[in-house]
């Protein structure tokens, strides 16, 4: 079985615990509020923003002799650059505070799922990198279309403002995913096809986590209202 589908294969419970996230079920049925939406771009923010410098740290944790890894992970960085941009002017757009985002911190589960890939990609493989970009451009490519038409219908906005992060990532994503296909069925390296898997599983419990951080600040919030 080539690797990327083994990878799905022993992904998918962790997979399927984040799809069926609460939160993540009701935006893509029913739609969220504008200040939901807008929390959870300024936690992607917060993320995004640190896409360049992970891939750049695998660049620099990779061995001479991944030279295929390494011009993999240099084109993707030219690809991300500025994806963190796009975020501020949607929050912007939807009359959020992008100063205030740019200059604030993420909640703990953002935190810990970027310290924990930087963790892994320094001590344990350079291909760890791979398990976050496995979650991330997955998960945009299969949810992030489908989530902005809803919650555009939702917040009754017809045009493109504030979901130029999630409109592009839906269709951008579907070209990266095919990269990255390509990327890890030539890998060959059991103990890189390893960290891959176990970083992918952790980030899927993360970002799940901070879904449901999200929800849980809405919740109390209305309570005290």
């Amino acid at each position: 079985m080539p690797f990327f589908d083994r990878l799905h294969a022993e992904t998918r419970q962790a997979r399927d615990d984040f799809v069926s996230t609460p939160v993540i079920q009701e935006a893509l049925q029913q739609g969220v509020s504008r200040e939901m939406y807008l929390d959870f771009l300024a936690e992607a923010y917060h993320h995004v923003r640190h896409t360049c410098r992970l891939l750049s740290s695998a660049v620099a944790h990779a061995r001479d002799r991944d030279q295929r890894y390494i011009e993999a992970l240099l084109e993707y960085i030219v690809e991300e650059r500025g994806h963190e941009a796009w975020i501020l002017d949607d929050i912007a757009a939807l009359g959020g505070d992008a100063e205030a985002v740019r200059n604030g911190a993420p909640g703990l589960p953002c935190r810990l799922m970027v310290a924990y890939v930087y963790y892994a990609i320094a001590q344990v493989s350079p291909y760890a990198m791979l398990g976050m970009v496995h979650v991330l451009e997955g998960m945009s490519a299969a949810l992030a279309s489908a989530a902005a038409g809803r919650l555009k219908t939702t917040l009754g906005i017809a045009d493109n403002a504030g979901f130029s992060y999630l409109s592009s990532h839906g269709a951008l994503d579907q070209e990266h995913v095919a990269f990255f296909r390509d990327l890890v069925n030539g890998i060959g390296d059991p103990a890189a096809e390893t960290a891959i898997v176990e970083t992918a599983k952790v980030v899927y419990r993360l970002y799940g986590d901070m879904f449901r951080e999200i929800a849980t600040r809405h919740r109390e919030a209305q309570h005290a209202a």
